[in-house]
């Protein structure tokens, strides 16, 4: 993933952590849709996760790498906990704001090129897993991130099932790949936008649990679903088998 697509994000956080509490980036869609991302939720503490995040934080354990920790709120969360925590972010704005917020080892990095000694969790929370863009890209990443996870390791991660509604329901008899494009439907292509000025266009991807699972077993992971929160968005721990 190109940096230069996240640096209205990496301005945003910026803002908000001086004191503009309204920073808010825009989120373009393909469709033309656009949606509001108020930075404030990078910024929550442990009262405000959902259970979904709670439950992912209560599986940690060991040494923990959190990937596109953003603001560093989990971070942050585990480190009172008494964990050990590496951070990692493609923004060098991010990484620099969760400096100032007091995690105390961070890295701007991209994971595909990041290295370090294996940890026993690796963590990536708010879809996280969309960082690499596309099913061929979660294969790479499978394979590239078995160095940095221990044997008796795990990866916890979050995503949705873009064909399901909020509560869980098929929004229509959609097949996984787009008959136009020929892509999976979870590659998703987004730009961020703030104060005016638009980061370069990335693909984004949403993958379903059966995918995921299918992907995992045949990189050589265990995949196990933890949680489902309303069907859609689901909880996962992979596990090197």
């Amino acid at each position: 993933m190109d940096p230069r697509s996240w640096i209205p994000y990496g301005r945003a956080l910026v803002d908000y952590w001086s004191g503009k509490s309204s920073a808010t980036v825009i989120v373009h869609e393909s469709n033309g849709r656009k949606q509001k991302m108020p930075m404030g939720m990078f910024f929550r503490g442990p009262a405000e996760f959902p259970t979904i995040e709670q439950t992912a934080l209560s599986l940690c354990r060991g040494r923990i790498l959190d990937i596109g920790a953003g603001a560093g709120c989990h971070s942050l969360a585990l480190q009172e906990r008494g964990f050990s925590v590496c951070a990692v972010d493609i923004s060098e704005e991010a990484v620099e704001v969760m400096r100032q917020r007091g995690v105390r080892e961070v890295y701007c990095a991209d994971i595909f090129n990041f290295k370090a000694e294996p940890f026993d969790t690796l963590l990536m929370m708010m879809n996280g897993i969309g960082v690499v863009e596309s099913l061929a890209d979660l294969d790479r990443f499978l394979e590239t991130v078995r160095c940095l996870v221990k044997p008796d390791g795990q990866i916890l991660l979050d995503s949705s099932d873009v064909r399901k509604d909020t509560k869980g329901y098929p929004t229509k008899l959609a097949p996984k790949i787009d008959s136009r494009s020929g892509r999976y439907i979870g590659q998703v292509w987004f730009q961020l936008e703030y104060r005016g000025k638009r980061g370069l266009p990335f693909w984004w991807l949403f993958v379903d649990s059966e995918t995921l699972t299918e992907r995992a077993e045949k990189s050589g992971w265990l995949c196990q679903v933890i949680y489902q929160e309303w069907g859609r968005h689901y909880l996962a721990r992979l596990i090197p088998t």
